[in-house]
């Protein structure tokens, strides 16, 4: 059991390292080719940021472990808005941008409803991974669209973050190295994170799902995490909050899609996950509209309710699953 969870520890940390040096690297070669920073926030870091589920979800899905993958998405996209989003707020109330509101806030809803109203029968085939990517690259059309009206603001924010757009070319294959570099240690560290977290699933006698919903999910999490306290405390949050949400919408239809295209077989979805967990994923999703609508603001009081109310899910894992 030792030798697992050493394996586990091992795997997250790779999972973090690899998926900052995706984000910070991708971000400062696309804002060298001229790209949007709004776009670089809301497509190149969201899926940056969500390697490491992509890396689970495809290494767990050639193992068979199908429930582990979208466990793991279910387990992550509660914890980034439970959790995360709700420790952001309740650090210091939280503003919602109208972008977020008109795009974001009611796309997760629609990827959080389609994934449990595909689900439904027990099997994610490959023509509903299909169906989830399509999904997925009408979003990032529209994500850019959006990306040619922004404000100087978000410009700005973009500039303190990632830095000035620099021409020195030693300066690109540095970023290109890094690129690469942090795609190997994120799939050396997604393939140790799934087979001991598997093992461990087998010594503790509990579920794929389970492993998914709680070890794989919080830890796959670390990059938004880090980067949204971060952010929340130099009180530049604009891209950083657009990037969590983006990134649950992308975990949803590309990284559960792509996934779902590996196996001939489709990937099995267990029982547990389509009555409660997923339901549970889309009821986050739902939660966020009043809230979000309301003053458009995240209270530190409502912070403190989402968080409460995610230590209770897992509260419920722990003792109904084990």
């Amino acid at each position: 059991m030792t030798l697992a969870i050493v394996w586990i520890c091992a795997g997250l940390a790779a999972l973090i390292t690899g998926a900052e040096l995706l984000v910070r690297s991708g971000s400062a070669l696309a804002a060298r080719m001229g790209i949007s920073p709004l776009l670089i926030g809301l497509t190149v870091v969201a899926l940056g940021t969500s390697t490491p589920e992509l890396a689970v979800g495809v290494d767990a899905a050639i193992q068979g472990n199908g429930s582990l993958a979208v466990g793991n998405i279910a387990g992550t996209n509660t914890v980034n808005i439970l959790l995360i989003l709700g420790l952001s707020a309740a650090l210091k109330p939280l503003a919602i941008q109208l972008q977020t509101l008109r795009l974001e806030l009611p796309v997760i809803v629609i990827a959080s409803a389609t994934l449990l109203a595909l689900a439904w029968d027990g099997v994610l085939s490959r023509q509903e991974g299909l169906l989830l990517v399509t999904m997925g690259a009408a979003f990032t059309l529209a994500v850019i669209r959006i990306a040619r009206r922004e404000s100087i603001k978000v410009k700005l924010e973009f500039a303190r973050e990632f830095g000035p757009r620099r021409l020195a070319n030693r300066q690109a294959a540095t970023e290109m190295l890094m690129l690469a570099t942090g795609l190997v240690i994120i799939v050396y560290g997604a393939d140790w994170l799934v087979e001991s977290s598997v093992d461990l699933a087998r010594l503790w006698k509990v579920s794929d799902a389970f492993i998914g919903l709680t070890i794989v999910a919080i830890g796959t999490s670390a990059p938004e995490l880090v980067t949204t306290i971060i952010s929340t405390i130099r009180g530049e949050r604009d891209i950083a909050i657009g990037n969590l949400i983006g990134s649950s919408v992308y975990n949803i239809l590309v990284i559960l899609g792509v996934t779902c295209l590996i196996p001939a077989a489709g990937i099995e979805v267990s029982s547990h996950l389509i009555r409660i967990d997923i339901p549970i994923m889309l009821g986050v999703a739902l939660l966020c509209i009043p809230v979000f609508v309301s003053g458009r603001r995240i209270s530190r009081i409502e912070g403190v309710l989402f968080v409460s109310a995610y230590v209770a899910y897992l509260s419920y894992l722990i003792v109904q699953r084990t």
